[in-house]
């Protein structure tokens, strides 16, 4: 068994925990798309950058979340910034299609 790294730059990249929690602090690092759709139904995509995955393949380390109207709780998450700007876009068509 791999002595895998617990988190994750937006990169992937492996950090030390100082590192995460310098970013996690900063909401320009850790918020990747916010959408409020009318209701104030609320979409969020954030990075994590803790490995949801759980080592078990590439580092999952973000995630779309729905708050609020019928999809309330909602998610999906993502390894790649490009998976969670894709997802949180899908997430944004579907939600508005209720």
């Amino acid at each position: 068994r791999k002595n895998r790294s617990l988190h994750y730059d937006k990169l992937g990249r492996p950090i030390d925990m100082a590192a995460w929690c310098a970013r996690i602090d900063d909401p320009y690092y850790r918020f990747v798309a916010q959408d409020i759709l009318p209701g104030g139904v609320r979409i969020s995509t954030v990075w994590l950058g803790i490995d949801r995955g759980f080592g078990r393949g590439k580092p999952v380390i973000f995630e779309t979340m729905i708050f609020g109207g019928p999809h309330d709780g909602d998610m999906n998450r993502y390894s790649t910034l490009e998976q969670a700007l894709a997802g949180h876009k899908r997430m944004l068509e579907w939600a508005t299609h209720v």
